[in-house]
């Protein structure tokens, strides 16, 4: 055990060695002031070292040679060896008293931000978390401990660390970022603005800061304003993936396909950006694609996204779908086609729903939901007003909007009613029309329909 910690010193002294040949074996220039008004000289690193190594050789848990061997290595930035000889004194304090020379916060900081450095914020936040407790308004505390929290995604316990470290040290850098970013995380995408704004304030070249602050813009109702920001960073080779898909989403939104497809394509050429990135942008262009009626490069798009993950979202389903469209030019006009193109198809199927009928169109509304065609049908076996209703959905149909439409058949005392959808009707919706003069015409049924229909 003894010739471990011996072990241990002499590394530690080695690496010291090293930064002092680095350093031009710099001693420190700062002299106490005696009583008698001569100058004491302080010890050089290499004084300290041999004198810490001594004490250790005698006794690995002497705190009077681990404290001084911990602050050099603390100081010159070598964490690992910090941590270890930080971790050594956390057990002895909890032991005996180490030294009147650090308090026990201090140690537990040192060790967190050593921890931090090295990559490791489960242990960072570990130490710092007992730091806490001992010293809760040190700014070291705070800051290193939101940084941890930042680092393991624990944003919503990172914001009062980070509030409390900026208002002990309101000008420190690298606070407001964090700060932002943690907010943004918890969804307070207001609240996060100002503190981006500020991170940009002291550094305008922060295309991070910049970034995030255009995304909470956006967020929080403003994609207006945000949307300048983007098509700015849209070139960046850092951020421009990320500002093409969100400027793109932004375009596809307010109507403009034919510049969210630019975007989109855009971002793409950003060829080094994470794989998630370019997947999602592939799947918002897909749906460019589809909503412009270009299928076949939709479905190129999707079949590479599912050549690389086969469970991404819906892409089997919206595959199956559009292939099936690409094929069914009627059904293409039904599903995705102008309001003028699908009333002008659903007209043609009223007109050919019945063989040898005389069809006479009453009257047309178009809703959100749906659309009614009212007709007078005449052939040699009967004659009915009826009412077509028409889903352009490819989804399930509910009870609630059938029993909707048998209410405003027998309102205005409709013959006969039939509910057409490009999706499905539930079981609770066929069981409902059992013994009512309601039919309902399903995808299967519509599909062959179309198919008899010229464009």
């Amino acid at each position: 055990m003894i010739f471990s910690y011996v072990i241990a010193a002499i590394a530690v002294s080695a690496v010291i060695v090293i930064l002092m040949a680095i350093s031009g074996g710099k001693k420190k220039s700062s002299c106490s002031d005696a009583g008698d008004g001569k100058k004491k000289p302080t010890k050089t690193q290499s004084q300290i070292v041999k004198e810490a190594n001594r004490r250790l050789a005698k006794n690995p848990d002497d705190p009077n040679g681990l404290v001084p061997l911990g602050e050099i290595c603390f100081n010159n930035q070598v964490w690992d060896k910090a941590l270890s000889i930080y971790q050594n004194l956390i057990r002895i304090s909890s032991i005996t008293s180490i030294s009147d020379k650090i308090e026990p916060a201090e140690i537990k900081t040192r060790a967190g931000i050593c921890a931090f450095k090295l990559g490791n914020s489960e242990d960072a936040i570990k130490y710092l978390a007992d730091a806490y407790k001992l010293d809760p308004h040190s700014f070291d505390v705070n800051y290193y401990l939101g940084a941890a929290y930042c680092k393991g995604n624990q944003f919503d316990k990172a914001v009062p660390c980070l509030k409390k470290a900026l208002m002990v040290n309101p000008q420190a850098e690298g606070i407001n970022i964090l700060l932002g970013e943690s907010l943004y995380k918890t969804n307070h995408f207001k609240e996060s603005q100002p503190y981006f704004r500020k991170a940009l304030s002291d550094d305008p070249s922060n295309k991070e800061a910049l970034f995030d602050l255009a995304d909470a813009m956006s967020e929080d109702g403003h994609g207006d304003k945000a949307i300048k920001v983007f098509m700015h960073l849209r070139p960046d080779p850092v951020y421009g993936a990320r500002s093409c898909l969100r400027a793109g989403i932004y375009h596809f939104n307010q109507g403009n396909k034919d510049v969210a497809v630019q975007d989109f394509q855009i971002g793409l050429k950003h060829t080094s950006a994470a794989p998630e990135v370019q997947m999602e942008l592939k799947y918002r262009l897909a749906q460019c694609y589809f909503e412009l009626n270009k299928f076949p490069a939709g479905l190129d798009l999707l079949r590479q996204i599912r050549a690389a993950d086969e469970n991404y979202k819906d892409v089997n389903a919206l595959i199956g779908r559009y292939q099936e469209l690409s094929q069914n030019s009627n059904l293409q006009v039904y599903l995705s086609g102008t309001v003028g193109d699908f009333t002008s198809l659903c007209r043609k199927i009223v007109n050919s729903f019945y063989k040898n009928a005389n069809v006479r169109i009453q009257d047309i509304k178009v809703g959100a939901a749906y659309t009614d065609i009212r007709a007078n049908i005449t052939t040699p076996r009967f004659e009915n007003d009826e009412v077509f209703r028409f889903f352009r959905t490819t989804g399930v149909i509910g009870e609630f909007y059938v029993r909707e439409f048998h209410d405003t058949l027998h309102d205005s005392k409709i013959d006969k009613g039939i509910c057409i959808t490009a999706g499905v009707f539930s079981d609770e919706s066929h069981k409902y029309i059992e013994g009512r003069p309601i039919d309902l015409i399903e995808k299967i049924q519509l599909t062959k329909i179309l198919k008899t229909i010229s464009v």
